[in-house]
């Protein structure tokens, strides 16, 4: 597959890391495969989960394809962009194309990149996983990789205001693959996949090297780790009315 595209974007996202002031750390680099299929799963942040999640994949030069809504791919920018990366598209009225695309993909030799949770967890605690990721290792028969990020939250997350203020900690753990058998329950390797990345993230949130600047920067921790973050609860709450709100807006 020729890469035209991808190589120039990661340079130009490598100088905007570099001009951010970005501070990273990347465990688990050996746990991503030098070659053949696998799907990387992630936990979901923030707007540049995308860019960040594919660091562990770069020492083996692996490039990841990532599975993305299709209006990303509608934009008139990122659109061309995420095609000459040759990223899935995915319509959530149809998603059997894109799972197909991304099953052919896996067997073809490629890394697929995948967040479980589907949106961004507004809570920046793991929420309700999708079985797709599960459900695609099946059918291609390739191992699952699960992941954890921390820290992209404070640059730009949903219903905040980006904050490109320099030096922030972007921290990334890659935990071992493991191969759900054919035949094997989705519903229980997905279990098993938001287990293995909640110890990634909570070791991330455990080890997250800076501290909020006071009281009105704990906004990007969890609550139940004494952060004024939503819950859980009200997170999902918040989901189902942005949710409702697009449904009228559709209806309209």
């Amino acid at each position: 597959m020729a890469e035209v595209v991808y190589p120039p974007v990661l340079f130009l996202a490598f100088s905007v890391f570099r001009a951010l002031g970005l501070k990273f750390t990347v465990d688990g680099e050996e746990h991503v495969p030098t070659t053949g299929g696998a799907v990387l799963a992630s936990n979901h942040v923030s707007y540049l989960d995308f860019t960040f999640c594919g660091l562990p994949a770069h020492p083996n030069k692996r490039l990841v394809r990532f599975m993305a809504k299709d209006a990303v791919f509608k934009h008139p920018i990122s659109g061309p962009l995420m095609r000459g990366m040759h990223h899935i598209p995915v319509d959530r009225t149809a998603g059997s194309a894109a799972f197909d695309t991304a099953v052919n993909a896996l067997k073809a030799g490629e890394i697929v990149g995948v967040f479980p949770e589907a949106t961004i967890s507004r809570s920046f605690q793991l929420k309700e996983f999708k079985t797709g990721a599960a459900r695609m290792a099946v059918a291609a028969d390739v191992p699952l990789i699960p992941m954890a990020l921390w820290g992209g939250q404070r640059i730009y997350t949903k219903g905040r205001r980006r904050d490109l203020s320099r030096g922030k900690a972007v921290t990334l753990a890659v935990g071992e693959p493991f191969r759900p058998e054919p035949g094997t329950d989705p519903v229980q390797a997905t279990e098993e996949l938001k287990r293995r990345i909640g110890v990634l993230l909570a070791g991330l949130q455990e080890r997250y090297p800076q501290q909020p600047s006071g009281d009105d920067d704990r906004w990007w921790i969890p609550a139940d780790l004494g952060g004024t973050a939503p819950t859980l609860e009200a997170a999902t709450a918040m989901d189902v009315e942005e949710a409702a709100e697009r449904a009228r807006r559709r209806a309209k």
